[in-house]
């Protein structure tokens, strides 16, 4: 057979992801902080996006067409004239919850009761910013901002009369000191990497543990707390046996530490109460990073109807539009072919921009909306009826892939009357019911754990994993002691063998 060249033609079928498409994906998981950054560094590039400064429609008394309810994103679910409205979805009280539950219509009738109240304003806290502009006491409150744990041994450091290189160690070991007020870093690596001897390192060391706060850049909790307790003159061989075996005390194991330490059971109390008088951690006193205030993205509340309203938060959406006139004038002078082109990839970025920032906000709402569905019951009575659900689950009612609503689900909290929760809280689990019902998700058999566990100071009794799992299995939960176990674990729960210590 002859070799030879030649050309064939074939056509095929492909998925191409287009720059447009994966920043549209990329907006769906960000947060509405990181959302924020997003669109000042749009605004920074693009010449053709403004900001749009102008007040959202305001419905203060909650009347108006559906119209602009659905432009302003909001959803009201179990009204049949709005639901129809807005893609057909509808969830009505009248949903069971199981043939045998209890239908609780006080509960029901409180949380309507005041549906027509005013929602609190959760969009804002946490935009505390500091500027000149629009903040006059924004200098004031960076002036007087608390000094941090760095600045503060520094400022110990300078008085210390260190020589130069001693100065120079100290400032590499302020350094390395974590929030907590613990040396983190190795001492040889650091007398390694400024070339100089381990017994230089450690004198500097020494030194800089006498500075305030008693027990700060210790290089574990014992030396932490033996630095407290030498401050306070109450380091003595018994005490030192005590925190050379923290361990036992964290196992609640008293005959074994009053053997350790050679005392009786008053002087054994005594010491453990000083112990508690310490500061584990006391570089935690001094400024940190200020935590971030949770911004809901979905508010929900009931409706006067009987349903509940789903409203996105207008504060965390940002509104961007493209300057059409500002566009038309530069069209009129663009000249060469370069000049034009960037112009027509500004105003194709600005679009798909704007457009990607409302399908988001939809797809937010339209997710949030049937969550709200699935889990009405938890809305209603509590953690104790919350469902089984997944991704899957709610990806085929919406008609969207998982992969979707993982993205949307992802760093999006909810405001509703029983807090603020994240989207990802409502997928739970699920544990099989001992009688043939339907199952029960992880987290409401978390909460029936700790109840549990909660009611041995009343009863007296302490209950066991085994006993839990049969209290359990007379509730109609399948579930086996290692689960049971590991539940209790996570809520930091410990065995009733030192719940049994603690008790004594």
């Amino acid at each position: 057979m002859a070799l030879g060249q030649r050309l064939e033609l074939k056509q095929g079928q492909g998925l191409v992801i287009t720059p447009q498409l994966q920043q549209a994906i990329k907006l769906l998981q960000l947060s509405n902080l990181e959302l924020e950054s997003v669109i000042e560094q749009e605004l920074e590039r693009n010449p053709l996006l403004q900001r749009d400064d102008s007040d959202p429609v305001s419905d203060s008394d909650g009347d108006a067409p559906v119209e602009s309810r659905e432009e302003r994103g909001e959803l009201t679910l179990g009204d049949s004239d709005t639901a129809a409205a807005n893609n057909d979805m509808d969830v009505s009280r009248a949903d069971t919850y199981g043939d045998d539950e209890p239908v609780v219509r006080e509960k029901e009738s409180a949380l309507s009761s005041d549906s027509d109240g005013p929602m609190v304003d959760w969009s804002k806290a946490g935009k505390g910013g500091s500027s000149f502009d629009g903040d006059e006491d924004g200098l004031e409150r960076s002036l007087t901002r608390e000094k941090t744990l760095a600045e503060h041994l520094t400022d110990q450091a300078l008085i210390a009369h260190f020589s130069a290189p001693e100065m120079a160690i100290a400032q590499i070991l302020i350094d390395a000191v974590d929030d907590a007020g613990y040396m983190r870093a190795p001492l040889y690596e650091i007398a390694d990497r400024l070339g100089c001897s381990l017994a230089l390192v450690e004198s500097v060391l020494r030194t800089c543990q006498g500075f305030e706060p008693t027990g700060i850049m210790a290089t574990s909790v014992p030396e932490c707390l033996k630095l407290q307790l030498i401050e306070r003159n109450r380091f003595d061989p018994a005490m030192a046996a005590l925190i050379d075996n923290l361990e036992l005390l964290a196992k609640r194991d008293l005959s074994a530490l009053r053997k350790v330490c050679g005392v009786d059971d008053e002087d054994l109390a005594e010491m453990i109460s000083e112990l508690k008088s310490l500061n584990p951690r006391p570089g935690a006193q001094f400024g940190a990073e200020p935590s971030q205030t949770v911004v809901p993205d979905v508010f929900v509340r009931p409706d006067a109807a009987g349903g509940w309203r789903i409203d996105l938060n207008s504060d965390t959406l940002p509104r961007v539009l493209v300057d059409q006139k500002y566009h038309a004038k530069v069209a009129t002078g663009a000249r060469s072919d370069a000049e034009k082109s960037y112009l027509s990839e500004c105003l194709n970025q600005a679009n798909w921009l704007i457009k990607s920032l409302d399908q988001r906000a939809r797809t937010i709402l339209k997710v949030s909306a049937e969550i709200v569905r699935q889990q009405d019951a938890f809305f209603v009575y509590g953690v104790e009826y919350l469902k089984p659900l997944n991704l899957k689950t709610v990806a085929e009612a919406v008609g969207m892939h998982e992969s979707t609503i993982s993205r949307v689900t992802s760093n999006k909290y909810i405001a509703t009357p029983r807090g603020v929760f994240e989207l990802k809280f409502f997928f739970t689990s699920s544990i099989a019911s001992s009688d043939g019902t339907a199952a029960h998700s992880a987290e409401s058999v978390r909460h029936k754990i700790k109840t549990l566990i909660d009611g041995e100071k009343s009863s007296g009794e302490i209950l066991s994993d085994d006993r839990i799992v049969e209290l359990l299995k007379e509730a109609g939960v399948d579930i086996a002691r290692r689960t049971v176990a590991k539940y209790r674990e996570a809520l930091r729960i410990p065995s009733s063998v030192e719940r049994k210590r603690l008790i004594k």
